[in-house]
């Protein structure tokens, strides 16, 4: 059987690894990372998840509940070799990292939490681009279900929301 695609070697396979975490503006979930890295046809998903525990433990990866992240110790070793990398596996990388990579740039100008404290709860949303915030609220729910949804929704619409509120003021 004809072995396919460039990365087979289990270095190769970390370097990968290393390469499209150091190309990420944050945390990114198990199932993400697994779909940005075997995209090459010579990497299979057991020989993948043994170079990702072995990358975790020596430190140059770390792993929450929310996913993966790059060290530092990581990101000077990818920076040091990932020119090492086919220059092909490198562009169809960038290529599958890039609106991977807005999502998480995105989701991380957009905070939604909630606390229930003495049978209060409250609801904090704000919204921040590169400059720095650009609006911020902190409000009164009805219960925690209410302040849940209100998260949900302020997460997936704040652009939505501020415009609408601009809209408010300016009537």
């Amino acid at each position: 059987m004809e072995e396919h695609g460039f990365i087979r070697e289990k270095l190769d396979i970390k370097l990968l690894i290393l390469y499209v975490l150091s190309n990420l503006s944050g945390r990114i979930d198990p199932e993400t990372l697994a779909d940005l890295c075997l995209f090459d046809g010579g990497v299979g998903y057991f020989d993948y998840i043994e170079c990702l525990d072995e990358l975790s433990s020596t430190g140059h990866v770390t792993k929450d509940e929310d996913g993966y992240l790059i060290t530092e110790k990581g990101r000077k070793n990818s920076d040091a070799v990932s020119s090492s990398l086919p220059y092909s596996v490198r562009s169809k990388a960038l290529k599958l990292i890039e609106p991977v990579d807005e999502r998480l740039r995105r989701e991380a100008m957009i905070t939604a939490t909630h606390t229930v404290e003495n049978n209060v709860c409250t609801v904090s949303l704000s919204m921040s681009d590169s400059q720095g915030e650009i609006i911020s609220m902190r409000f009164i729910c009805a219960d925690e279900d209410q302040a849940v949804r209100i998260r949900k929704r302020f997460r997936r619409e704040a652009e939505k929301i501020y415009e609408r509120i601009i809209e408010v003021f300016e009537e």
